[in-house]
């Protein structure tokens, strides 16, 4: 049997099963994420041929398959958002952004000193990859496809949209900060200064004033264009999606920003430009397609390497650091951090709790480690590894009941969330 003929056939099981899996899956306590993660396990334990797929025996083939997974994702959180960006209307956001990532950062970095043994750049580290919440997995707790109706979005799935869409660039400059401590050492002296001036303000600066330009230019040439060749919308061709992903990220990163930030920002700018255009529904659902085979293929990936010895160097204290971020320590800082925000106690806890970490921790791990001596990187690998492993099954589990009680407690009397007969 030819290897590469039997990656075809998995890959075709695969693709297929990302198109069927969604609907059978529907309003079920399993997701999508948790089939292909174990159906990644199963492969790899019963087919021994098929290579090794070791993070740390490929951290460059590992940091580009993340980096392209997580820039997709975010252009899709980024079109499917239908409120206007503001600060009254965003509250929860920027709540989770300044304070619970931040507080989140501090407990892992913490934990991982205190209790894991790591040094305090490894330490960082790995509270850094593991603060942001993660666009690609999140799907079951995010917003719909793009509808031009603000009002149409409650608070639990906007806030953990517009949140996985931001916290994945705005851990950059954490992780910049672990790779100074790294290299130049742990003394604040060494570093802190360029640090706050490079990674934390001209970074963030440049890469969201790209990603507002791309996206404004990319809108009026899509919606406003004179020519009828050049109005892109009426051609309702989705691959341009990626022409806008691409070339926002891009741009961002040769001019030395954040192409995360670029990337999401951009996506909001085009919605912007025609806020209630049908043609953002066509890139909303190419985007959608290609971020879920990315999220397929990345899966599949995890659970081969968590079945070929990702976990082996794991700690008992490490291990318990990972449980505790998941179950404790991120609903409780979320928790905290949206006390006097919009919503109901209920709305507020599911907000807290479902802070799903995934692929955007992988890249930023396979970063900082290919650009940073750091020590202890078995380590830092296998609790990462444990984390979105136990992430992918507490979320997948309670996503659909959740969510479904929330959409019922919010639907009037006698009438079924969905808009059908109670």
């Amino acid at each position: 049997m030819d290897l590469l003929d039997l990656i075809y056939g998995l890959a075709g099981v695969g693709a297929l099963l990302a198109g069927l899996l969604p609907r059978l899956l529907a309003g079920r306590p399993l997701s999508l994420p948790i089939v292909f993660l174990g159906l990644g396990m199963a492969a790899f334990a019963v087919l021994p041929m098929l290579p090794d797929p070791d993070p740390l025996a490929h951290p460059e083939l590992a940091l580009h398959l993340t980096e392209i997974g997580v820039i997709v994702a975010l252009m899709g959180a980024g079109l499917k958002l239908d409120r206007p960006l503001g600060r009254r209307a965003w509250a929860s956001t920027w709540r989770l952004l300044a304070l619970a990532m931040p507080l989140t950062i501090g407990a892992m970095a913490l934990l991982g000193w205190w209790w894991a043994g790591l040094v305090p750049a490894a330490a960082l580290l790995l509270g850094s990859s593991l603060a942001p919440t993660d666009p690609v997995l999140a799907s079951d707790v995010q917003v719909g496809e793009p509808g031009g109706h603000a009002e149409g979005e409650d608070e639990v799935r906007f806030a953990l949209t517009s949140e996985a869409g931001l916290n994945d660039a705005l851990a950059f400059p954490f992780v910049a900060a672990a790779i100074a401590m790294a290299t130049v050492g742990a003394a604040p002296s060494g570093w802190v200064g360029g640090w706050l001036l490079s990674d934390v303000l001209f970074k963030i600066v440049v890469g969201a004033a790209g990603g507002l330009l791309v996206g404004r230019v990319l809108g009026v040439l899509f919606f406003r264009s004179r020519t009828v060749t050049l109005h892109l919308a009426s051609h309702a061709e989705g691959f341009i999606a990626l022409a806008a992903t691409f070339l926002a990220y891009g741009l961002a990163e040769v001019a030395g920003g954040y192409g995360f930030l670029a990337v999401f920002l951009c996506a909001r700018s085009i919605r912007a430009t025609e806020r209630s255009h049908e043609y953002h529904q066509v890139l909303h659902n190419f985007v959608e397609q290609v971020e879920r085979l990315l999220t397929v293929l990345l899966l599949v990936l995890l659970g081969g390497a968590v079945v070929r010895g990702l976990l082996v160097p794991l700690t008992w204290e490490a291990a318990a650091i990972a449980v505790a971020l998941v179950l404790l320590v991120r609903p409780l800082v979320a928790r905290l951090s949206l006390w006097g925000a919009p919503g109901t106690g209920g709305e507020k806890t599911a907000i807290a709790i479902f802070g799903i970490r995934g692929i955007g921790s992988f890249y930023y791990l396979a970063y900082a480690t290919t650009h940073a001596p750091f020590t202890g990187v078995e380590l830092l690998w296998a609790t990462t590894g444990l984390v979105v492993v136990v992430s992918v099954a507490v979320h997948g589990v309670l996503a659909s009941p959740i969510m479904e009680r929330l959409d019922r407690g919010r639907a009037p009397a006698g009438a079924h969330p969905e808009g059908g007969p109670g």
